[in-house]
């Protein structure tokens, strides 16, 4: 299904964004909406991260 984009503006960042990542256009607009829909989760910090590994080790 064909998606047209009107707006110069989002057009240009669409463009930018795709040359950025060295993808089509396309591919752009998938990777956008897919990182909107799941983003990642925040990074927890240098103390849990020491805790969860210390479990881990045994310490």
């Amino acid at each position: 299904m064909p998606l047209t984009i009107e707006d110069d503006a989002t057009a240009d960042l669409v463009a930018q964004l795709a040359k950025a990542t060295g993808t089509t256009k396309s591919e752009a607009v998938r990777l956008a909406e897919r990182r909107a829909l799941h983003p990642l989760p925040a990074p927890t910090g240098q103390l849990a991260d020491k805790a969860f590994f210390d479990g881990l080790s045994g310490e």
